[in-house]
């Protein structure tokens, strides 16, 4: 695959703006991070080059200078939120983002409850927290907020919320999803840092959409095909083309809220030190792509990537109409269609000629290997197979796995473990070729080609079982589903 993202320059670059940025207020910075510092897929498949853990190894970077508040929504508590990517939640997630902070190295240990108005499961998540040693902040509901500016910016807006104690000079508020009240825990820091004679600042991390990008330019696009359930709207920011005579681009929700932001800090600090959304940003991103065409191109496949996945939400009723005409109006705005990925031609084809569900894979030197359905695996376990057969040079006829030792399994399967389909998932199959692998040479060969599945593209022509989907996400396989499913029945476990 073709690299279009210095990884390395990024971190440095980055790392050295944030230090910047503190060093601009007097050495003490409100870090809002949006995005996910974990694990960041969407941004490693269109910026190819860009490593998930990027944003968090640049943190590391900081982390004698740095330390974390984690921000979460009290209602988001009450309704047992569920983050989509993961199926764990809001609650749950912020106990794995402090072990994964910790286990890095970063000082965390304290957690704010945002819009806090007594709930009794936030209640039990506080004293959960705090018998684990973690400090526990409470903010509040502010009426008319973010417009009642008086009201905010008084004893009884932020003056009511706890103030965080914090000892570093960067601290970051982050959270485990959107909707938490990361900007407004940063804004109430600053008003309790000012009574105190604490001239703090504040800064915003966005990966997406990047500012110094065109407008229409693709990976500015797939964020939007990206966010296409939340209605984001990438456009020129009106307030940096006014100050500075420079177009850049940001997204509606930052435009709207600026002049409510600068409003707010001129009643706390007594000036603005900003005077566009754009200003307060921090994203060194667009100054990394090293091959625009290379990112340009992953970018499309990314676009038409997240149509696919709205088509299948809203088969699921997971997602809506809207959501799928705003993906089918970026697709003619960066002007691709399905034809750009030979798997989805390639697995339906197969499917047209066996009558039964079919899958295929695009390996990085652009073969295209497929996979049917048999009565031993489904088609995305065949697939898989397939594929390390051919980056291992072996033939498709060949038996890695011999029939013999797949049919205890089934039997184990349906006879004892209640499942109706026979057939082995991809785990299934990988377990199955590593046994194989301990006296079949040429299993170990197919099994050390694994790692080079990542950032392949796959298709299935029917929605995929959670196993199977799985395996093929912890692969790196960038995966698209015709929007069916294998049968008609109403339950689809």
């Amino acid at each position: 695959m073709r690299v279009g993202f210095d990884n390395k320059k990024y971190l440095e670059t980055q790392s050295l703006h944030i230090r910047e940025r503190i060093s601009q207020f007097g050495g003490k910075l409100y870090l809002e991070f949006g995005g996910k510092l974990f694990d960041d897929h969407h941004a490693a498949r269109v910026l190819p080059g860009f490593a998930p853990d990027s944003k968090i190894r640049m943190l590391t970077q900081l982390k004698d200078s740095a330390e974390i508040v984690i921000a979460i929504n009290a209602s988001d508590i009450e309704k047992n939120k569920v983050r989509g990517d993961l199926g764990i939640t809001y609650d749950v997630d912020v106990l794995r983002l402090i072990d994964a902070f910790r286990g890095m190295g970063l000082l965390v240990d304290s957690v704010v409850i945002t819009r806090y108005a007594g709930q009794s499961a936030a209640d039990v998540f506080q004293r959960r927290l705090e018998d684990l040693g973690i400090k526990v902040y409470r903010h509040y509901p502010i009426q008319g907020y973010p417009h009642n500016i008086p009201l905010i910016v008084s004893d009884e807006g932020y003056g009511k919320n706890q103030f965080i104690e914090t000892e570093r000079p960067l601290v970051v508020v982050t959270a485990p999803g959107p909707g938490s009240g990361k900007m407004a825990v940063c804004l109430s820091q600053l008003y309790h840092e000012y009574r105190r004679g604490v001239q703090a600042g504040y800064a915003k991390f966005e990966t997406f959409p990047i500012w110094n990008l065109p407008l229409n330019h693709p990976v500015n696009l797939a964020y939007e095909a990206a966010t296409a359930d939340l209605n984001d709207v990438n456009m020129i920011d009106p307030f940096h083309l006014a100050a500075y005579g420079v177009t850049t681009v940001n997204y509606n929700r930052d435009v709207e809220v600026f002049p409510v932001l600068s409003a707010l800090f001129e009643n706390i600090t007594g000036s603005c030190p900003y005077k566009s959304p754009t200003d307060m940003g921090v994203n060194m991103a667009g100054n990394c792509i090293v091959d625009d065409d290379a990112v340009r191109e992953a970018a499309r496949q990314e676009i038409v990537r997240r149509y696919y996945d709205g088509l299948c939400e809203r088969r699921e009723g997971r997602g809506s109409d809207e959501a799928v005409y705003k993906l089918e109006l970026l697709m003619k705005q960066a002007k691709v269609d399905a034809s750009i990925r030979p798997v989805v031609a390639a697995s339906l084809a197969v499917a047209e000629s066996t009558g039964l569900p079919a899958a295929a894979i695009e390996l990085c030197d652009g073969r295209v290997v497929t996979g049917k359905t048999t009565d031993l695996m489904g088609p995305s376990s065949g697939a898989l197979l397939n594929a390390l057969k051919a980056l291992a040079d072996i033939e498709k006829k060949i038996h890695l796995i011999s029939p013999e030792a797949i049919t205890p399994i089934q039997r184990v399967k349906v006879e004892h473990l209640g499942s109706v389909n026979p057939r082995l998932h991809s785990d299934e199959i990988l377990i199955a070729l590593a046994i194989s692998a301990t006296t079949n040479p040429m299993a170990a060969r197919a099994l050390d080609k694994l790692a080079e599945l990542q950032g392949c593209q796959a298709h299935s022509t029917v929605i995929l079982s959670a196993a199977d989907a799985g395996i093929y996400k912890k692969l790196g396989l960038q995966m698209t589903c015709e929007a069916q499913y294998e049968t008609n029945k109403l339950y689809h476990g």
